[in-house]
């Protein structure tokens, strides 16, 4: 993926339109509850800054009507935040689209919801060239909406004298072409989650490059079905039991593995009272919930993950949420942390066991991507790194 980055471009005395990604969960009252979005912002808004730019930065945040911006939809608590980050004030500008504002290089602007701009969501023509008219330099630092061409993600990118990738996006980038494009081997690929039916696209382009392809969680139970096994009351979805099967079939025949458990944890209910009981898969009963890989299982992958010279992650082995049935995704998330690999890994979930088993510093890159990330492992073209792409020489 060749795109043109920020630290290519000279910003100085330039008028910079940054697309971020400020999306961040409020309380009732409207306070921040939690930042990281805002604070990903920064490295590429500071870099700016620093280089005499004039800055104007926008974002979506929640769904709002087009047209119209509620109490709820305003970015106000964001420009705050910015601003206590950045140890500058940080105005927030309404009715931006149509200019009429002013920035001084060295200074940044907030412009308000940008998806309460009519026709931002269906990327129209008329609305991206006014934005590009805002600007010298146009910098899309928002990977979590690259899956969608709208107005600000993907025709103001068609349109500004400059497009390019922040420091953010740049980096996503960067390492999604190193796990992806030209990994080092073998590579192994983890998908967990609940339904194969969510992931089959992933799961289905993964078998045609991974050595090693990890299943956990509700989609192992199907690929558990399919290799014959009994699953009891396990969460599974027998219809796909064929699509399964065709998955491990394409794999043997490159020379790769699904590798399935070979013990597990059961339980008669999810809850945190639940008793978890150890067996082997050959001894799961007509009540059992398969609710985590048991100990050997876990000890084979964590030696596959030892092995790997590229992971990619995405969703947890087990309910990691109650601790007995943890134990699974804690080896999983510790023989990564301890590899030697190239490791990234995306999804709310896999964020979450990254947060639980504190393994941060140790994973080679954490996507912020969310659906943009299951997207690139699907194999599809992401709309805004399509657009940089076609300007990287122009």
């Amino acid at each position: 993926m060749n795109v043109k980055k920020l630290t290519d471009v000279d910003v100085r005395g330039k008028r910079v339109f940054i697309r971020a990604d400020l999306n961040v969960p409020q309380d009732d009252a409207g306070n921040i509850t939690e930042d990281t979005r805002i604070r990903a912002s920064i490295p590429s808004i500071k870099y700016c800054l620093d280089n005499g730019a004039a800055v104007m930065v926008t974002s979506h945040l929640g769904r709002p009507t087009e047209g119209e911006v509620k109490a709820d939809d305003t970015l106000m608590p964001v420009a705050v935040r910015m601003g206590q980050l950045l140890n500058k004030p940080v105005r927030l500008i309404q009715n931006w689209v149509d200019g009429g504002f002013e920035v001084k290089p060295g200074e940044v602007v907030l412009l308000e919801n940008c998806r309460c701009n009519k026709g931002e969501k269906k990327d129209n023509e008329e609305l991206a060239k006014k934005m590009a008219a805002l600007c010298d330099v146009y910098v899309n630092d928002a990977f979590g909406t690259a899956h969608r061409a709208e107005a600000t993600t993907h025709g103001i990118a068609r349109f500004a004298p400059v497009a390019c990738a922040g420091m953010l996006m740049g980096g996503e980038i960067d390492a999604l072409a190193k796990a992806i494009e030209n990994p080092a081997r073998p590579l192994v690929a983890i998908v967990g989650g609940a339904k194969v039916s969510s992931k089959l696209v992933i799961l289905k382009s993964l078998a045609e490059k991974v050595d090693q392809l990890i299943v956990g969680g509700g989609i192992a139970n199907t690929f558990l079905l399919a290799s014959g096994h009994r699953i009891g009351e396990s969460l599974a979805e027998p219809e796909l039991v064929k699509e399964a099967q065709a998955i491990m079939d394409m794999m043997k025949a490159r020379g790769a593995e699904v590798p399935l458990p070979v013990d597990v944890v059961v339980a008669d209910e999810v809850s945190a009272l639940a008793r978890a009981n150890k067996i082997p898969v050959d001894e799961v009963t007509a009540h059992d919930r398969i609710l985590d890989v048991g100990p050997k299982t876990a000890a084979r992958l964590s030696e596959i993950i030892a092995h790997a010279g590229t992971i990619i992650w995405n969703g947890p082995v087990g309910v990691f949420e109650h601790d007995q049935f943890a134990g699974g995704t804690k080896m999983m998330s510790s023989a990564i942390a301890h590899s030697d690999a190239f490791s990234i890994a995306g999804g709310g979930d896999t964020l979450a066991a990254i947060a639980k088993f504190k393994i941060a510093d140790d994973v080679g890159y954490i996507s912020t991507g969310g659906g943009a990330f299951l997207e690139f492992l699907e194999g599809k073209t992401l709309p805004a790194i399509e657009a940089l792409e076609a300007r990287a020489n122009g």
